[in-house]
Parts: C-alpha cells; sequence; structure tokens
C-alpha cells in the first residue's frame, strides 16, 4: 500500500542534468546509444574499470579530429558486459527504462542487442516518444536543468514562448566563474562583466554582475542555485579582506590557500543574494571530481572518476551557519559523497539549523542500500522534515521514472519495516511515504502549483 501511494504521485525533478535542447526543440532522440550509454557516468567508470575503452561507449577525445560514433556498436558493447551490473543500480534503471519506457519485452545480452536497439530506435522515432510527450506521460510536474553562469538560457525562453505547459526551468550554477581553480575562471570573469555591463575587475562589479545574472535566471523560472565545490568551507571575510583575495586572484597572483578561501566566501555571498532572490543554495561536496587526470585530460570532466572524500562539516560550515543558520527564509541544502559524516554531523546539523537541510543519497549512495543507510542514520536525529525528498540527478529524460521508482520503493520498504516495530504507525507511515514522493521536494524548493 506504502508504494502504490506513493508511485502514482507526480515527479519532482529540482536537481538534474538534462539538456534543455530536447524540450525546447522536441524533436526525436537521435540515437538511443548515446542518450542511455555514452551520457551516463554510472555506466562509463564500471565498464572502464574492466578494460572497456570509453571510446568503445561513445566518449571521443575533448582535442583532434572528430570521428563519428555508430551507436549500434555502442549499444552492443554495452550488451557485451551487462552482466557487470547484476546488483547495481544502474542495471535496476536501465531495465525498467527499457520495459517501462520503451516496451521492450526482450532481456538485454549480447545476443539480443541487437534486436533491442533495432526496438529502442523504432520506439525513440515515434512521435508519442518525443520529449514533451513523455515528459507528459512521465506525470512530470517540474525539472529543472543545470546551468552555467554565462548560459544566455536561449532553451528555456524557447520552450516558456512555446505555448507547451511543462514546466522546466534553469538551475544558476556558477562554479565557471566562481572557482579560481577551474580552468579558464578569469577569461570567465571577464565574460561576465560583458554579459551584465558590471565592471567585474572590481569586488563590488563582480558582486554586481553575479547578481543581475541570478535575476535573468530567476525571471526564467529558477528556484535554486547549485554549487559543486570541493569542500563545504565557508568565509565570511571583511570587505577589504574580500577585495584584496579578489584582488590577487584576478591578477594571477594567488598565495596558498586563496582558491579555497575564494570558493568559502563565495558560499558566503551567494547565500547572502539567497536571501535577497529566494533560490535555495545548493552544496554538492565531499568529492574528489575527475581523480582520474588521464581520462580528464583526454576527454574532459565528468566521465566517471569522482570519488568520495571525507570532509568536516561541522566546522567548514560555521561561517555560514553563523550568520544564516538562522534564518527560516534561507534554504541550503547539503549533499555528500562522505556519508560517514550523516549521523555524526549532517544530521545534528539539520535537526537545528532552520536554514539547513540534506539532500538525499548522491552519486554513489543513489541506490538501494544508500537510502536505506541515509534514513537510518539522519532520520533518528534530523526527522524526515529535514530532508528534501528525492532528486533524480538524471542526464537523459528518458531515465527519470525508473530512478524515482526505485527510491519510492525503496521508501515503501524502509517505512513497512518502521511500521512492523511498531515505530510508526500505518497512516503515518503513509503520510511519510507521499511526502519523499513529492511534497518535500516541492516545499523545500518552493515549487508553486
Amino acid at each position: 500500500m506504502l508504494y502504490e501511494r506513493a508511485a502514482s504521485l507526480p515527479i519532482v525533478s529540482p536537481h538534474g542534468h538534462c539538456d534543455p535542447t530536447g524540450l525546447a526543440d522536441n524533436d526525436a532522440f537521435s540515437d538511443p546509444a548515446a542518450e542511455l550509454v555514452t551520457r551516463d557516468h554510472y555506466l562509463l567508470r564500471l565498464l572502464y574499470s574492466q578494460g572497456v575503452p570509453l571510446e568503445a561507449l561513445g566518449a571521443r577525445p575533448t582535442h583532434g579530429a572528430s570521428v563519428p560514433v555508430d551507436g549500434r556498436e555502442v549499444w552492443r558493447e554495452l550488451a557485451r558486459h551487462y552482466h557487470l551490473f547484476r546488483g547495481t543500480p544502474s542495471k535496476l534503471w536501465l531495465d525498467h527504462t527499457l520495459a517501462e519506457v520503451l516496451h521492450i519485452a526482450v532481456p538485454l545480452r549480447a545476443e539480443t542487442a541487437d534486436e533491442v536497439y533495432d526496438e529502442m530506435s523504432a520506439r525513440l522515432a515515434q512521435e508519442e516518444f518525443r520529449p514533451r510527450a513523455l515528459y507528459e506521460r512521465f506525470n512530470i510536474e517540474f525539472l529543472a536543468t543545470t546551468d552555467g553562469a554565462l548560459d544566455l538560457l536561449e532553451q528555456h525562453t524557447r520552450i516558456g514562448r512555446s505555448g507547451w505547459n511543462g514546466r522546466v526551468v534553469p538551475t544558476f550554477r556558477p562554479d565557471d566563474v566562481i572557482d579560481p581553480d577551474r580552468a579558464g575562471f578569469r577569461s570567465h570573469v571577464t565574460q561576465l562583466g560583458e554579459l551584465t555591463g558590471a565592471d567585474t575587475s572590481t569586488w563590488l562589479g563582480y558582486l554586481d554582475a553575479l547578481r543581475a545574472r541570478r535575476a535573468c535566471f530567476v525571471a526564467a523560472g529558477a528556484t535554486a542555485s547549485d554549487h559543486g565545490h570541493p569542500s563545504p568551507a565557508t568565509a565570511d571575510l571583511s570587505l577589504r579582506e574580500a577585495e584584496q583575495l579578489f584582488a590577487r586572484i584576478l591578477a594571477g597572483e594567488a598565495e596558498p590557500g586563496d582558491s579555497e578561501c575564494f570558493r568559502a566566501q563565495m558560499l558566503v555571498e551567494m547565500a547572502a543574494m539567497s536571501m535577497d532572490d529566494g533560490l535555495v543554495l545548493q552544496l554538492h561536496t565531499g568529492a574528489w571530481r575527475d581523480h582520474n587526470p588521464t581520462v580528464a585530460a583526454r576527454f574532459g570532466p565528468d566521465m566517471g572518476a569522482d570519488m568520495p572524500r571525507a570532509v568536516d562539516y561541522v566546522s567548514a560550515l560555521k561561517p555560514l551557519l553563523d550568520r544564516f543558520g538562522n534564518e527560516a527564509g534561507l534554504t541550503v541544502v547539503v549533499y555528500t559523497l562522505d556519508e560517514t559524516t550523516y549521523s555524526r554531523e549532517l544530521a545534528p546539523l539539520a535537526g537545528h539549523y532552520p536554514a539547513l537541510r540534506l539532500g538525499p543519497p548522491w552519486w554513489f549512495y543513489d541506490s538501494p542500500e544508500g537510502m536505506r543507510r541515509f534514513y537510518s542514520l539522519v532520520t533518528e536525529t534530523a526527522g524526515f522534515a529535514n530532508t528534501v525528498g528525492f532528486n533524480d540527478d538524471a542526464r537523459s529524460l528518458l531515465t527519470i521514472p525508473a530512478r524515482h521508482d526505485v527510491a519510492r520503493r525503496v521508501n515503501a520498504g524502509y517505512l513497512a519495516a518502521l511500521v512492523a516495530e511498531h515505530r510508526l504507525e500505518e497512516e503515518e507511515a503513509v503520510e511519510i511515504a507521499e511526502s519523499l514522493a513529492y511534497h518535500l521536494a516541492r516545499q523545500a524548493f518552493e515549487v508553486s502549483p
């Protein structure tokens, strides 16, 4: 009963990485292998660990001549190695997508690769499998994409002007212009100034430019910002200290520790701006991104080499919480890849500070066992109400229902166990199942009806 009550609820997807171009153009998906394999860093990382070249999965080096990708060959490569995913959430998601979304009954194996590929291609060529039709069939109520601070949001503008009723909004992801360690940081700051008309050679002008870009995102429907920092460090410098730090970094004269201090200051500045414009501040941390320098140099970022790392949230977040932690009008959602902090740090913090909420299990822990550990470790201290429900973090529209379905099933099982142990009444478990699937995300990300 718990699963059935949650399963039919609309999907709220407040954090993900789907390309808005598909929903703006509403063209048929070009190739199922590109959509379901090459975009999926969960698949890439495990196949790479077993010696499968990333080129065989559709990845192409960032430098050199472009070589066409044969989607059928990519799909065959996946099928030959599909047994590697037994017991993983990747197999749950892909099996669900093939069976429930694409209506393919044939199990995926090496000998069925071509048959499955042909069926997928035929389905995706049909009008009812175009992006907007799928959005509606999936019962998606709200979908947020992730967009850089310099993005002109043209695709979102086209969606808004199209007359279509789907709600697709951007999310402000300013890493390229607030992280000095990002390639091209100083040129990006110059572009930020050119785009906004602000003088980004000065600290106050730089902040004005960021406010202007945030205002453009808010006008396009954004409800959140998102920050993928190496650590959750925050700082609250004086105006003079911040000006001096910014000047050193912009001049290329940064001292050891300056980049981390700047990122830390910028999280507090982003929180201050959120107090003005209402954007929820999301912090994704506890990750050593692109840990494999060989892969990063050849293929660029986000190729499946992110690794969990230890993080100290109690100390790192204190400057931000000292200034804004008691503000009920601010929402800071923290995600982590360091799950050892769940019960020791994050649950106690979220269980006290009105501004803080716990993001769902992310990346490696977006899995049945990861979700169960999360609830077991945090809810006794923070309660369910200080979490934000489920975020799918999907890179393909096709996989969104699968990921929500897995989460709703896991939630139902976890809550049923609490009922069996007389730790919850049945009607309470029903309310929580519905909240985890739908209501908490709408409330945390201020998704209006």
